[in-house]
């Protein structure tokens, strides 16, 4: 009967660490997917707030329907915050404005979304 239970006691040693190093690695992957999560939707919040500047009229502080001087000073956006590990960069040509985010989470992530005056037209997330 010893061994009965000694065999049962590492068992349930084995299986509570294998649960415990799922359960770490389940974590690490949501901590990324929500760090990806958050990085897109800032560099969204900032194309919203870029296609606003665009249609204000210059003597408003606006873009006067371009992008080609657009910073994140002009659109009252903070360069850095707690999801990203460099600060945001935006670069605006005529009618297209390009922002780059890079996430602090796993591998290094970059979100690059670009957008026109009426639409978001490309979001590309790597891992």
């Amino acid at each position: 009967m010893g061994q009965q239970q000694l065999l049962l006691l590492v068992l349930s040693a084995i299986i509570v660490g294998v649960s415990i190093v799922i359960g770490i690695n389940m974590f690490a992957s949501g901590a990324v997917q929500a760090n990806e999560d958050a990085v897109v939707q800032d560099c969204l919040n900032i194309a919203a707030r870029a296609q606003e500047w665009f249609r204000k009229p210059t003597a408003m502080g606006g873009g006067n329907r371009s992008f080609t001087d657009v910073e994140l000073v002009k659109l009252n956006i903070k360069p850095t915050n707690e999801n990203v590990s460099a600060p945001f960069t935006v670069v605006g040509l005529d009618s297209v404005v390009t922002i780059v985010g890079i996430g602090i989470e796993g591998s290094p992530l970059k979100v690059t979304i670009i957008a026109g005056p009426n639409a978001i037209t490309s979001t590309t997330i790597e891992q």
